[in-house]
């Protein structure tokens, strides 16, 4: 199964077609009328009230589009793995694991956010292109990051949940398809790499606690021990810059 680098998504193709065949007859039709105030909207406000509209709805999923569409997932499980290794619930913060996670996304996904702003967002400022092409043109990167980190079998999953024939290219899958099986490969390959995070610090923990045992220490629990001991070991070989170029370099 071959796949390409071009095709969109139904729902963001659909949202112009949708404010276009329902928003714009009723806003041009509205004419509110309160006591002491009449509001008629002409035509003149329908382009300005339909971006308003766009750009609301897009700020709502962006949350969701950071997640499930970018390397967002797989960053903050693999951070959230590590400090679950130390044993440590609240440290490092939820808000540095989030803020280092977006900051991370940022780097990895810049070539592809890079293309959108050329092939979609400059265009679009400019009026050369319309809100549908825009659309279609900024997601046409993000579909080529996915697919480049998603499993065929992931992604084959997919098709035959859906009950689909088998595509043979990537025009022919549909993004509703290709966003859950690039996240189903995301959360495969965090605990991959949380797993290799973790063995080092249960190897320590292992030690501690048979060393306790042996000199009859059965009162002092091995996390007072053990916990020290892995901080002490992750600074001393870097742990941070080690994780986070794993991290990156496995965004190929």
């Amino acid at each position: 199964m071959k796949y390409g680098a071009r095709g969109t998504g139904f729902t963001l193709r659909a949202i112009p077609l949708l404010l276009l065949t329902g928003v714009i007859p009723v806003v041009a039709a509205a004419e509110v009328t309160l006591p002491g105030i009449d509001i008629d909207i002409g035509d003149a406000d329908i382009a300005p009230a339909i971006k308003i509209l766009i750009a609301l709805t897009i700020l709502s999923l962006a949350p969701a589009i950071m997640i499930s569409m970018t390397s967002f997932m797989r960053i903050i499980v693999v951070l959230s793995m590590l400090r679950h290794a130390f044993g440590m619930q609240q440290t490092p913060p939820n808000t540095v694991l989030i803020s280092l996670a977006l900051f991370l996304t940022i780097f990895s996904m810049l070539p592809a956010l890079q293309q959108v702003q050329q092939q979609a967002i400059v265009p679009y400022t400019n009026e050369l292109i319309e809100t549908e092409q825009a659309l279609e043109a900024g997601l046409g990167p993000l579909r080529d990051f996915m697919i480049r980190q998603t499993r065929e079998q992931d992604l084959a999953l997919m098709v035959d949940v859906s009950g689909r024939e088998k595509p043979e290219t990537v025009a022919d899958i549909d993004t509703f398809l290709l966003v859950p099986a690039f996240m189903l490969s995301e959360l495969k390959t965090a605990f991959q790499i949380g797993f290799v995070i973790f063995v080092p610090f249960v190897m320590i923990d292992i030690i501690v606690a048979s060393i306790l045992m042996s000199m009859g220490m059965l009162m002092v629990p091995p996390m007072m021990i053990s916990l020290p001991i892995k901080v002490l070991m992750f600074v001393l070989i870097d742990g941070w810059n080690l994780v986070v170029q794993s991290l990156l370099s496995s965004f190929g």
